[in-house]
């Protein structure tokens, strides 16, 4: 039997998609989450996926929690999946802004990996993180939550030294993809599709589209990577429509 994977904030989203894949290629999979009645979609106990309540940002929740899911000392992959999303310009940014983003990017992060590293050593084991595309490229009112992922960039480069050579630590830069924590800033469909325009490849993610890579970095095809981020943004980051 394959050893399990834990997904956490995998509920909805590319959480979701990517538990589904990886429940497909044998591993039985964790999903977890804060609230018991938030279970993943594709949560079923035939399909080997289960879910479990943990709250990242508490560390006595994340020790219980991993308890459940790793009954034998062994994780294969950990997906770290919560995200924020706060826009607003600098002057109405405030230390509660930055904190809660912080605390549900990083300080979760931090807190599950400390609990897993053990079992993901024992297991030969891959992290994947997500950070945004907003990193790299730099937007107006994204102080808050780039704040937050480009602190999730640094970790990810800083645990894959740390956890070296027996655990691969990766992370996804993704740009504005279409799952329930953007559906608010998507509602508009005028404004969707001029966001979707700006994007060289003319659409907005979809959440297999960053599942499909996630699945690939906790897969052994992937077993000389490490300390990478990758943008998966419809070449957002990197090109340009118009010189």
């Amino acid at each position: 039997m394959k050893d399990p994977i834990l997904i956490v904030g995998g509920t909805s989203g590319i959480g979701s998609a990517l538990a589904t894949r990886c429940a497909d290629r044998g591993h039985p999979v964790h999903v977890a989450s804060r609230r018991v009645q938030s279970t993943c979609t594709a949560a079923d106990d035939s399909a080997g996926i289960t879910s479990i309540t943990m709250d990242a940002t508490v560390s006595d929740s994340v020790e219980s929690a991993f308890q459940a899911a790793t009954p034998d000392g062994r994780l294969a992959g950990l997906a770290y999946c919560p995200g924020t999303i706060d826009l607003k310009p600098l002057r109405r940014v405030s230390d509660d802004d930055l904190l809660e983003a912080f605390r549900v990017n990083v300080i979760g992060a931090v807190n599950v990996i400390q609990a897993a590293s053990d079992a993901l050593k024992a297991a030969g084991g891959s992290i994947v993180l997500f950070s945004t595309v907003a990193v790299k490229q730099g937007f107006p009112n994204h102080v808050v939550v780039a704040s937050a992922k480009g602190a999730v960039e640094a970790l990810t480069k800083s645990l894959a030294a740390e956890l070296a050579p027996k655990v691969r630590v990766n992370c996804i830069a993704p740009s504005l993809t279409q799952t329930p924590l953007s559906e608010k800033l998507l509602q508009n469909e005028t404004l969707a599709k001029g966001i979707a325009d700006l994007h060289p490849l003319g659409r907005l993610g979809q959440a297999d589209d960053v599942a499909a890579l996630a699945e690939f970095l906790m897969g052994e095809k992937a077993d000389w990577i490490t300390g990478q981020v990758f943008g998966v943004d419809g070449g957002r980051s990197t090109l340009r429509l118009k010189a």
